[in-house]
């Protein structure tokens, strides 16, 4: 029989083993009431409307629905309920895209049990709790980018200019009036403040980031 303090939990992932692994940790709580299983979203989002949990531990990667269109169509429908993410992966999309879906917290499958137990008392409460991983995605999704320009001298910009208009490291050198083991600096420059590896890659960057006249 419930208290008025048990927190129903449903789980949703689509590995026996997981949610197996899951239920085993809720009965660990006196607090902690396990409602419902499902192995996709598509369960998920029709058990809700049957057992309508307090929390649901969402697996993101999941056949027929992932997890992210399942936060999103469960909030739809009971805005109240707060879905915990919980992954194995640490990708940017998935956590922006789980949390702009609506889930109150992004933890990855290695959390402690008593971390986990932390967050589903906190996400019903209303607070958010995110694994380092996550936290770090967002932190650095808001830092502003750096002008990629602005680390460039005045050289290296005619040499980029020139490489996008398809320009041969002895053309360039020809235009430049220098030699083509000064071109070859300077590329060798310019993909090293690109980060980039090739000839291609700065070209697609510059496109990309309008450092460039076409």
């Amino acid at each position: 029989m419930n208290t008025p303090h048990t927190i129903r939990v449903m789980l949703v992932d689509d590995h026996t083993v997981v949610r197996s692994g899951l239920a085993t940790f809720l009965r660990a709580y006196d607090d902690l009431e396990l409602v419902g299983e499902a192995k996709n979203g598509l369960e998920a989002v029709s058990l809700c409307r049957q057992q309508k949990p307090d929390v649901i531990l969402m697996d993101l990667m999941m056949p027929e629905m992932d997890g992210i269109a399942a936060t999103r169509a469960i909030l739809a429908d009971f805005p109240e309920i707060k879905i915990i993410a919980m992954t194995s992966f640490e990708e940017e999309e998935l956590v922006h895209g789980v949390l702009a879906a609506g889930a109150i917290s992004y933890l990855l499958k290695n959390v402690a049990s008593d971390e986990l137990s932390k967050a589903i008392r906190d996400a019903v409460s209303g607070r958010s709790t995110l694994s380092p991983e996550a936290a770090r995605v967002l932190i650095q999704a808001t830092r502003p980018t750096k002008q990629p320009l602005s680390g460039l001298t005045e050289r290296e910009r005619e040499v980029l200019q020139l490489v996008v208009q398809g320009h041969s490291n002895q053309q360039i050198a020809d235009a430049m009036v220098v030699s083509v083991a000064t071109v070859k600096a300077h590329i060798s420059s310019i993909l090293g403040k690109f980060q980039v590896s090739s000839r291609t890659e700065a070209i697609a960057f510059a496109i990309k980031n309008k450092l460039v006249s076409l």
